[in-house]
């Protein structure tokens, strides 16, 4: 919270098109301040049934009632349709996730039909740092959305995370939440219940060197994408996962979908033993009502996250990946998904 912190945090605020950025702990108490400062305690709060833990737990930490949804689409994200049907009279928060670091389409068709329902619109962009629709940043659709750096993000600081806004009240809320809820860091009362959510300016200094190298990240990993779409467009057994028109993924994953009936496991365990290529962890391997700790939101089976949880693999992308690596990756996919559709047939 010193000058290197604010410089970071009026950079990434540009970076997004807003008018605030808040920099915090982590991602997941970026998105627990954000439910805290709209309130959502004893309302429902739409969730993707195929998101990380901590969407879900951020809810249910701020005392919101988590109400997952079914996804939809190319893009592994809540639908028009899923929110639609997922919305109740009770229903104060609607959480689109950019799962992979892809923004759906439909992001300004959902904004819309939240504001004509009166409900908030927050972006989980902990994946999609630097990804836009029609020129516009992931983190400027929803009245507010929180990203990650955790390690393994497109940009980190080691670990943190940042809410971006350009709602006058959430970021004075989320500067009071981050502070163990005081007024003013310099002194002033407790004026909520708030916690060490303060991101450090040694984070803040790396999150700031990261976010120079934004754009360089991204250009290698969409050419990577790229060469990864030629080789896989028409290869039996496996499709992958295009970008949209209109959208520009920052490709922190690599999301192909595998046919029915072929052994992820398989799949996964022929790259590694044949030819020592690591996949990435999925996105994610099973719909969060599966998790023990949610068991208790399982009310019916939801068949389109079901299927992308199941059926999904991701293939090894990085900032700073070489030629020979990606070559690698494209000859052990492909000869591991051809061996797994022969033991299938």
């Amino acid at each position: 919270m010193g000058p290197v912190g604010e410089e970071f945090e009026e950079l990434f605020a540009a970076r997004c098109s807003v008018d605030h950025a808040i920099a915090t702990s982590s991602g997941t108490s970026a998105l627990e301040i954000i439910f805290r400062a709209l309130d959502v305690a004893g309302t429902d709060v739409v969730v993707p049934a195929n998101t990380f833990f901590a969407t879900a737990a951020a809810v249910r930490h701020a005392g919101g009632q988590v109400r997952l949804a079914d996804v939809g689409g190319d893009t592994l994200a809540l639908s028009y349709e899923t929110v639609e049907a997922a919305i109740t009279d009770n229903t104060s928060v609607v959480v689109l996730v950019h799962i992979g670091g892809l923004v759906t389409p439909e992001i300004e068709k959902i904004a819309d039909l939240c504001a004509t329902r009166g409900i908030a619109l927050v972006e989980d962009a902990a994946h999609a740092h630097g990804a836009m629709v029609d020129g516009r940043p992931a983190g400027s659709f929803g009245v507010a959305a929180a990203f990650s750096f955790y390690p393994t993000k497109v940009i980190t600081a080691g670990e943190g995370g940042m809410i971006v806004t350009d709602d006058e009240q959430i970021a004075a809320e989320a500067r009071w939440f981050r502070d163990q809820g005081k007024a003013g860091f310099h002194g002033g009362a407790h004026v909520r219940l708030g916690h060490a959510w303060r991101m450090s300016e040694l984070h803040a200094a790396v999150g700031l060197v990261q976010l120079d190298r934004l754009d360089a990240f991204i250009d290698v990993r969409r050419s990577v994408a790229g060469r990864y779409d030629d080789a896989l467009r028409g290869v039996p057994g496996i499709t992958p996962v295009l970008e949209p028109d209109r959208c520009r993924s920052n490709y922190y994953k690599y999301i192909a979908m595998l046919a029915d009936g072929v052994d992820r496991g398989a799949v996964k365990q022929l790259c590694r033993d044949r030819f020592g290529v690591l996949l990435s962890g999925e996105v994610y391997a099973r719909p969060l009502y599966q998790e023990p700790v949610f068991s208790d939101l399982m009310t019916t089976r939801l068949d389109g996250a079901e299927e992308v949880c199941a059926r999904h693999i991701c293939l090894p992308i990085f900032s700073d990946m070489k030629d020979d690596e990606v070559d690698a990756t494209i000859e052990a996919v492909t000869a591991a998904v051809a061996a797994a559709r022969e033991v299938q047939l």
